[in-house]
């Protein structure tokens, strides 16, 4: 138990800048105190005391503002920073190394009881403040799921997940095992990850100015011919500038 713990503490101390000490850790921090408390209360729940389990979990809810069910599987050094708000539900899987923000929900769909109905997040991965992931859907490792994001299918595995319904993209470029193992992206956010929707719009954009270009050389074109063709208004024109800026 007391090895778990040392894990617990240097995994928080390594992820976030703000903890100086294990004391700090210890005193300050209620996703600390809410896996603690969540252990007990699983303890209790596998051996048959249920009411025992969920008071356990009640009673950590009221000190740390964190909700973990008693049935929900936590694995190793799973960091929840800030916490406040956060719900992991009964049939939820959490793998090791993976960090939890503010306002996250491991949710179900489901009311039929004894089925997978919240979901399992698989090692390393990372879910952003307000994040909502529902259904008994896999997240793959070391994916990451952006904030506020609304999550209702799986997630492959190195990928990151944004928007509301999310939208997957994938990651680009091979990474090896240990630089994967050091990457940590805080709140889910990656450097130049882009809103897929929005990339697909500026590529729309840049295909219909194209198009645009070619009628333009084809009038000219039909004109020299000796052919009369009315010349397009140009008050109608594309500005791809001014578009691509309301697409950021």
């Amino acid at each position: 138990m007391f090895s778990r713990l040392r894990e617990d503490i240097t995994s928080i101390i390594q992820k976030d800048p703000a903890a100086r000490n294990a004391w700090e850790v210890i005193t300050c921090y209620p996703g600390f105190q809410a896996i603690v408390m969540h252990r007990c209360a699983h303890w209790f729940w596998l051996r048959g005391f249920k009411w025992l389990g969920r008071f356990t979990s009640h009673v950590a809810r009221v000190l740390t503002g964190i909700e973990i069910h008693p049935g929900a599987t936590l694995g190793r050094r799973v960091f929840i920073d800030h916490g406040f708000g956060v719900v992991i539900g009964e049939t939820a899987e959490v793998g090791d190394d993976c960090t939890i923000y503010q306002g996250v929900t491991l949710g179900g769909t489901s009311l039929s009881r004894g089925t997978k109905r919240h979901p399992t997040l698989e090692p390393g991965v990372i879910v952003g403040a307000g994040a909502k992931v529902l259904g008994g859907f896999t997240i793959g490792a070391g994916a990451k799921i952006g904030s506020n994001s609304v999550v209702v299918k799986p997630v492959p595995a190195g990928a990151t997940a944004v928007g509301n319904p999310a939208h997957v993209v994938k990651k680009e470029g091979a990474q090896s095992e240990a630089g994967a193992a050091q990457l940590f992206s805080a709140y889910g956010v990656t450097q130049n990850s882009d809103d897929p929707i929005s990339k697909v719009l500026h590529k729309l954009i840049d295909h219909a100015v194209s198009q645009q270009e070619q009628i333009e050389k084809l009038t000219q074109a039909v004109s020299h011919a000796g052919i009369r063709c009315d010349n397009p208004d140009m008050k109608d024109k594309i500005d791809p500038k001014q578009i691509n800026i309301l697409v950021d």
